[in-house]
């Protein structure tokens, strides 16, 4: 047998040991509540502890005959008329074993007993619609409780696995993006070193610290805006080595509040502007980048000049795989919570993005 294998046999016993000792506690505490309101009420402590005893397995059966079997076969399978009707079934056919078992077995056996009682009369239990009602209670009330325990259990389930694929999407949508910025930095390095520039140290030294954040200090969902902004400092300053006069970037920051973000973001709008604003540009190009916090939201704004020959080609509407990434990751990150606003003209690209925020340090 495989490692995988045994784990997850190991898993499945544990969880199902657990399981089983839950069950045992529930039904120890729910023999021990019906025995402590007969206790005092009867002297023979024999009929008592039998009697509470059959009672609670009654109860049991009618739990695992409505869990086990009348949920999965209709009320998930949206057959709710008949999981009612053979709810009730059940609940009858279990009342009449009680009616029958108490006739034939305790009323013989425990006959000075239920001296003191009127005449069972089991005919009449079994076709009395009152008989019915007031038996369901006691009969159906630990059913209720275990199926409310497992429709609670249920949904932190289908949150969990909500929240694992909500991760395992925005890891794969992060890792598309990370890489197509890393070839690109790598591609410009390249070209330096082939001239034997003065400046490839430094590129070196910014790369150096941008990879050091994306690997290792933003794999939490949100991370430090300062350190956002540090990244966003980096890839400017590598890409002005790397464009030298061509490029003029503004820079403004008004970091009122030391908030939280969503790693990479921001970085992909920066990236898309010198990649489509300056890398075909012949003349200067200029980039504004704006970044405004406040107690209730972070406002990011971005603006670059076209090339003077730029066209669209295909279709101008058509996203780039970086747009389209972040667009995801925003709509799992923060949904209903955010707005980006993109304004296209023949000589400028600028976009808006507001963010509310969902955590703060």
């Amino acid at each position: 047998m495989s490692k995988h294998k045994f784990y997850i046999l190991a898993m499945m016993e544990n969880r199902l040991s657990k399981n089983s000792i839950r069950n045992i506690l529930f039904w120890i505490i729910m023999f021990l509540y019906l025995l402590s309101s007969y206790w005092l009420r009867e002297a023979n402590k024999r009929y008592v502890l039998e009697y509470i005893a059959f009672k609670v397995l009654l109860q049991m059966l009618l739990s695992v005959i409505i869990i086990n079997f009348l949920v999965p076969i209709f009320l998930n399978k949206k057959k709710k008329i008949l999981f009612i009707v053979t709810t009730l079934l059940a609940i009858y056919l279990v009342q009449t074993l009680y009616s029958v078992i108490r006739v034939y077995y305790f009323e013989v056996k425990y006959a000075a007993v239920y001296a003191r009682y009127l005449p069972y009369i089991l005919w009449e239990r079994m076709t009395s619609f009152f008989a019915f009602v007031n038996n369901i209670t006691w009969l159906v009330f630990p059913s209720i409780i275990l199926l409310a325990i497992k429709y609670y259990r249920d949904q932190k389930d289908i949150v969990a696995l909500k929240e694992q694929k909500k991760t395992t999407e925005l890891n794969l949508l992060r890792n598309q993006l990370n890489p197509h910025f890393l070839f690109n930095t790598l591609n410009n390095l390249y070209t330096l070193a082939l001239k034997k520039s003065d400046k490839t140290p430094e590129v070196i030294a910014k790369l150096s610290e941008i990879l050091d954040y994306m690997l290792y200090q933003c794999k939490d969902k949100y991370v430090p805006i300062d350190k956002e902004m540090e990244l966003l400092e980096n890839y400017i300053a590598l890409e002005k080595v790397r464009y030298g006069s061509r490029i003029d970037v503004l820079f403004e920051k008004k970091i009122n509040e030391n908030v939280k973000i969503a790693p990479l973001i921001l970085l992909t709008f920066v990236e898309n502007a010198f990649k489509h604003g300056v890398s075909q540009e012949l003349k200067n190009a200029l980039i504004e980048i704006s970044t405004v916090t406040t107690t209730t939201e972070i406002v990011f704004k971005l603006k670059n000049t076209k090339p003077q020959y730029f066209t669209e080609k295909n279709n101008p509407k058509k996203r780039s795989i970086g747009m389209q990434n972040i667009e995801k990751q925003l709509d799992l990150l923060y949904p209903k919570a955010y707005q980006l606003k993109v304004k296209s003209t023949a000589l400028n690209y600028a976009l808006e993005l507001k963010l509310q925020l969902n955590e703060k340090i």
